[in-house]
């Protein structure tokens, strides 16, 4: 795999990786960890966000049905705000995937397992 970072026409600094397989090269764009959110493509920069999460630990992450459980008490909060808690900031989706967090509000808890 080969990763550099470059300023592409337009002033936006992008990452470039290349990996190689057995039969055949495959070329992917990926955003700058370096550059900051209002220089990345918002589209670009939530998928990231989407795909980070979906590769999570599993050990990390709560069940599907309690994190659309979290998620739906942070859409009905007045503080939700793009995606991000207006209060903490947040990104909502990530901080309700994670076993370990609550919201800093009290709207839901960390997942405690009994042992």
């Amino acid at each position: 795999m080969f990763l550099s970072c470059f300023i592409e026409s337009g002033g936006k600094e992008r990452a470039f990786v290349r990996e190689r397989g057995a039969a055949m090269e495959k070329e992917t764009w990926r955003v700058c960890r370096k550059c900051l959110t209002r220089d990345m493509d918002q589209a670009a920069y939530f998928q990231n966000l989407h795909d980070y999460i979906a590769n999570l630990d599993e050990d990390l992450k709560v069940e599907t049905p309690l994190y659309e459980t979290r998620l739906s008490l942070c859409k009905e909060c007045d503080l939700l705000l793009d995606g991000m808690c207006r209060a903490c900031g947040c990104f909502v989706e990530l901080r309700a995937a994670m076993k370990k967090n609550s919201c800093p509000y009290d709207k839901w808890r960390a997942f405690k397992q009994d042992y």
